[in-house]
């Protein structure tokens, strides 16, 4: 291969990855969107006819510790690993271990919904959106 030939073919190749990594961050912010809807349409029915929001706590990744948090709202996994606050924000609550965190809690940062909970994690790990507000809702 020549010099012009082998440099065409990295330009090529540089420009189809940034093509596709185009791609796949429209894809997210796409369904991001669709799952901030979802979560407004939960918060606006949980506030009316909904259980009652609680006070959220984060859990260290080792999962030993939970601290508490300025948030309230709905937790939407079984194992209290990510919550939909009052204000329709989406939280993963998970966070080092810390002593500064045991006396003080922890503020977790707003993150972008996915339409998947868990995906792409063990078999049966993942849950649709749809579903885990759902079973909120109704139980």
């Amino acid at each position: 291969m020549s010099d012009d030939a082998a440099t065409r073919w990295r330009q090529e190749r540089r420009e189809s990855a940034f093509a596709h990594a185009e791609a796949l961050a429209r894809r997210q912010r796409a369904e991001s969107e669709q799952a901030r809807r979802l979560i407004a349409e939960f918060v606006e029915l949980a506030t009316v006819d909904g259980p009652a929001p609680e006070a959220l706590r984060a859990r260290s990744y080792d999962g030993r510790h939970r601290y508490r948090t300025h948030l309230v709202g709905w937790y939407l996994r079984r194992d209290e690993s990510v919550a939909v606050d009052t204000a329709g924000q989406f939280y993963v609550l998970s966070t080092p271990t810390s002593l500064a965190a045991l006396l003080r809690g922890v503020d977790p940062v707003p993150q972008d919904p996915p339409l998947v909970l868990g995906a792409g994690g063990k078999d049966g790990e993942s849950l649709d959106l749809t579903q885990a507000l759902d079973r909120v809702l109704h139980g």
